[in-house]
């Protein structure tokens, strides 16, 4: 089986440090370890079978490569796009915001 490499853009890399920085200012130290992890397991998943995530919110946007796979035990979920030789993430993103509006770039650019 081939596994694809896979890449943080800067805004996934970004959402990640807030999740992490949100849990460690709850004092909880051992959620925002278990979330890198969680968060590592959803990682390897997708580069092993990147065809595997939901195209809902590819969809909704008019993105047909978009695909989500959650956070196993969190409310999050992991936007990425599966290129030829490698699965580059977008976003990782709570659940319970108004994604289509967080996924969509800003104006202008």
């Amino acid at each position: 089986m081939k596994v694809s490499p896979v890449i943080l853009r800067a805004q996934a890399d970004r959402d990640i440090q807030e999740a992490v920085a949100f849990y460690l200012g709850e004092g909880a130290e051992a959620a925002a370890l278990a979330f890198v992890a969680a968060l590592e397991r959803a990682l390897s998943h997708v580069g092993r079978f990147p065809s595997s995530g939901s195209q809902r919110y590819g969809h909704e946007l008019g993105l047909s490569a978009l695909r989500s796979w959650p956070v196993a035990r969190y409310p999050h979920l992991v936007f990425y796009v599966q290129a030829e030789d490698r699965v580059e993430v977008w976003r990782v993103l709570h659940g319970q915001r108004d994604l289509p509006a967080w996924l969509r770039p800003p104006e202008g650019t």
